[in-house]
Parts: structure tokens; sequence; C-alpha cells
């Protein structure tokens, strides 16, 4: 019995090692000295071929990308015409556009105020001190300042200068908290950029009582010698005119919700929207206020 299993091993050892052989020969054969089934000069003729082969398809792939890219301006999109007009944003930044603070507690209303101190550093003054990158454009609103085409090879352009002195009670810099502390919050809203873009003035004006607007040279608006925008490559200090918003007589312990639109053009429509949802409790604040009604 005990030869049988000592046969029966012996023979799986032997089948082992003849496998063994067939790999190794597989891998490497000295009698007809090919490596993988194939001989050097083989595998140098198809290493070649398929060398030759990829660099044929990376050469084309790369001349069809500079041919394309030959068509495209750096300085301005292609194609324009289907652009929708450019939109409008605010600060402070607000999640989900809710603006909610209790106007006795500085701590919730803290971080909107750091958002537009933030966001307003960069129209001081002494940040626009630099006569090579920026010039004054007017003191009151005029048309556009053409800067040449964005084609040209005039270098970059010169920025128009917007002081943030021009929002008055919503500079920041007579009221720290942007009338946050008094109930009477300040929206700054600007339109967002968008190359060669040229906003039109309305031919109507309307009015929304107990709302006050600060702009340049004390006007509502957004003055048309800022535009057109030039792009970062062109104009890479652009400083985008910016309207205050103050609203001065809000209904405390409800919520409001607000629709700001920007109007322009030859038949009034409106070239920018933004919905935003504002309550200010003065009772209480938390998940614990209650809110009665809705305007």
């Amino acid at each position: 019995m005990s030869k049988r299993k000592k046969n029966k091993t012996e023979d799986r050892t032997f089948l082992t090692n003849i496998s063994l052989i067939k790999i190794l020969k597989t891998l490497w054969n000295p009698e007809t000295r090919k490596f993988f089934g194939r001989t050097g000069e083989s595998w140098l003729k198809i290493s070649a071929y398929y060398v030759i082969f990829y660099a044929f398809l990376g050469g084309i792939f790369i001349g069809t990308i500079l041919v394309l890219l030959m068509t495209l301006s750096a300085y301005k999109p292609k194609y324009q015409d289907r652009i929708v007009p450019s939109g409008l944003s605010f600060s402070p930044y607000a999640a989900n556009f809710d603006i909610i603070f209790k106007k006795d507690d500085p701590s919730s209303y803290e971080k909107y105020v750091n958002s537009l101190k933030k966001f307003i550093e960069q129209y001081n003054d002494e940040k626009q001190t630099d006569d090579m990158k920026f010039e004054d454009c007017g003191a009151i609103p005029k048309s556009y300042t053409e800067r040449g085409e964005l084609d040209s090879k005039a270098g970059q352009r010169k920025s128009c200068r917007f002081s943030r002195r021009e929002l008055q009670d919503c500079s920041g810099q007579n009221d720290t908290t942007f009338g946050f502390k008094e109930g009477k919050p300040c929206l700054i809203l600007k339109l967002n950029r968008m190359i060669n873009f040229r906003p039109k003035p309305p031919s109507n004006k309307g009015k929304i009582g107990e709302i006050k607007y600060f702009g340049f040279a004390g006007r509502g608006g957004f003055p048309l010698q800022y535009y057109p925008y030039y792009g970062k490559m062109l104009h890479p200090n652009y400083l985008q005119p910016l309207v205050g918003v103050k609203f001065t007589n809000l209904t405390m312990n409800k919520e409001l919700k607000i629709e700001c639109r920007v109007y322009g053009g030859d038949r009034d429509t409106y070239i920018g929207r933004l919905l935003i949802r504002i309550i200010i409790n003065n009772t209480c604040f938390g998940s614990h206020c209650k809110i009665k009604s809705k305007e």
C-alpha cells in the first residue's frame, strides 16, 4: 500500500517538472534562442512597427489640435452669438441665498460682515494707485471706454478706478457692519464678467420704496465707461463697478423674498437676476423662531 502511494507521488513530481520545463522553454528556448516564441530579430521588427504606428497616430492627434488652436483667439471666444447676457451676483456670500441673522447678536451676522470686508478690500484707494494699471474714467457716467481691438498687440489695458467710497453707506467705512447691526443690511451687487460685453442703459427707471441705492457718482447703476471687459490676459486688473443696496425698513421676524434685477437694452429687458431670502430676528434667534407670515 505504501509502495503505491510512493509511485503516485513520484509520478506527480515528474509531471510537475515537465510542466515547469515547458514554461521555462516558453520564456526562453536555448535551442532555438527564442524569447516568448520570437527571436531577437523578430522582436526588433515588431517593436519598430508599433513605435512608428503609434508615433504616426500621435502626430495626427497633435496636428489636429494645433490646427484647431490656430483657429482660436487667445483673447476672446470664437463664438459669442449664443451667450446669454451677463448674470448678476452679490456679496456677502450666503448659502442658498439665505441671509438670516439677529440684529442684537453680532455673532449671527459676523460671517456676512467678514465676507463683505474681504470682498470690498480690492476697491481700496491704496490698491489703485499704479498709473500703469489704473486710470480715472471720469466723475460722471458716460459711454464705453474703448481700448482697441481684442486681437490687437497693444498689450495689457488699463482699468478704470472704482473707489469703495462711491458706495457711501454701503462702503463699510462709516459703518463697519454694513448696516447689519441696525437691521438695515447692505448688499453689494455686480455684473459678472463677460468679454466684450456692452450693457445698454434702460429708457425707463423703476423705483422701490424704502430701498437706497449707492453707486458711481451717487447713482444706483453700472456706469458704461467700465465696459467692455477685455479678459484676464489683456485686463488683469479689471474692477467691476458696484452698486450698494441698503434695505432701510425691513419687517422683523418675517421671511422676505427679494428679487433683484438689472434692466438694460432697448426694451428694458433684464440682463441679470437673483433671488434672496432675508430674515431679521429681534426677539429670538435660531430654529426656535417662528415665522408667522411670508411676503
